[in-house]
């Protein structure tokens, strides 16, 4: 290359501007930035460390990462259906932080919605091709999502495939300042239910137990929804009661049904912290090959939870309880309370066999043919003759 392309090639401009490094405390602040026929000249310039606000840089390099995630790595790609205007989004507060992401309430177009933010790119774990993978997964995913109906699933509102828009609240419900964004994530708004979750619900009651008419009712709603789903070719994957939501009647609605499986992908995932252990199916928990019957065992556990307002396998370690559900055909003891319709029930979705489980459209028809009129539910252990199946009171 000859000196004059030399003199005229436009070299790439530096994403922090003079004006974002005023005030960092340039001990040649007078003339260094002020004087253009000396920006040819860098090597001299020093700065102050303790006049450098490296936070403010730190959050301007992630705001630009996410718009080089969110823009760049799919140029001219077409909006989809479902995705959301993220300028219409407020943000309030801090619900849950999970494993994967984190979950706030907020606003879109006047609605009350749980915004779950996605981050697949932390520390560099992922790769460009795995990361890659994950966002045509979860637009699969999704796209599938916005098109169901039905009242036992969380109604889907819209999603992002990046979050360079995204306003944040200045603080979290705790008072504490809001966590920057992940350069790499993507954001989910679903429908805000405001009765918590199933699992919230069960804590309560640890001691009071639910009506036996209760604990059938919220079992049909879950039933109901995992029908509707496999009827889609869903497989749910993380049947549990901390993925059951309830609105403000106790109707239940199922949860992360298509985000679970985007994240059960990340290379991130350890099983171990997913806190689903209890709930998994021996197929599962050895790796092999599984379908939507292990929906139906994990329904089996949630079943036999929400009768008992208890949880599995609370003294076992996870060793000890992928070994003996694999091994020995460990499952939760059904008090001798339970009738037997009911009981049944659990025994048949969590027989070892898969194909010995049943559909869960069949489970739906078990279920809806209990006699609930003449109670049935285990009897609260503070009151004489409660139920002590268990012996000692175990609660989660």
């Amino acid at each position: 290359m000859d000196s004059k392309n030399e003199e005229t090639e436009v070299k790439p401009k530096a994403e922090v501007s003079e004006l974002e490094l005023k005030g960092m405390g340039s001990v040649r602040e007078n003339h260094v930035l002020g004087d253009s026929s000396m920006s040819a000249s860098t090597k001299d310039m020093l700065f102050r460390a303790d006049k450098i606000d490296l936070k403010s840089l730190d959050v301007h390099l992630e705001k630009h990462m996410s718009r080089v995630w969110s823009r760049n790595t799919e140029p001219n790609r077409p909006k989809e259906p479902w995705e959301i205007d993220l300028a219409k989004l407020e943000i309030k507060n801090l619900i849950a932080r999970g494993t994967y992401g984190t979950v706030y309430r907020g606003t879109y177009d006047e609605q009350d919605v749980a915004v779950k933010l996605l981050d697949w790119g932390e520390d560099d774990m992922a790769t460009t091709t795995e990361l890659a993978a994950l966002r045509a997964s979860f637009r699969q995913e999704v796209a599938v999502w916005h098109k169901l109906d039905h009242p036992n699933v969380t109604r889907f509102v819209g999603a992002s495939m990046g979050t360079s828009n995204l306003r944040m609240p200045p603080k979290t419900s705790s008072g504490n300042l809001t966590d920057q964004l992940p350069a790499k994530a993507c954001c989910v708004l679903v429908e805000f239910l405001t009765g918590g979750t199933l699992k919230g619900l069960l804590f309560k009651n640890r001691r009071k137990k639910l009506p036996f008419k209760a604990v059938i009712q919220l079992a049909l709603d879950l039933s109901r929804g995992m029908s509707y789903l496999h009827s889609k070719k869903i497989v749910h994957r993380d049947v549990k009661a901390e993925n059951m939501l309830l609105d403000a009647n106790r109707n239940l609605k199922i949860a992360d049904f298509g985000v679970a499986r985007v994240e059960a992908q990340n290379p991130r995932d350890m099983t171990g912290e997913t806190g689903t252990l209890g709930y998994m199916a021996p197929e599962v928990l050895q790796g092999n090959p599984y379908n939507r019957k292990c929906d139906v065992y994990s329904f089996g556990v949630c079943l036999w939870e929400t009768y008992c307002c208890d949880l599995p396998y609370p003294f076992l370690s996870f060793a000890e309880v992928s070994s003996a559900v694999v091994r020995h055909n460990l499952r939760p003891e059904i008090p001798r309370c339970c009738p037997s319709s009911l009981a049944n029930i659990m025994r048949k979705c969590w027989d070892a066999n898969p194909d010995k489980r049943p559909e869960m459209d069949e489970v739906v028809k078990l279920l809806e043919a209990i006699d609930t009129s003449k109670g049935g539910g285990m009897i609260p252990e503070d009151q004489a003759g409660g139920c002590f199946c268990f012996g000692p009171v175990r609660g989660p």
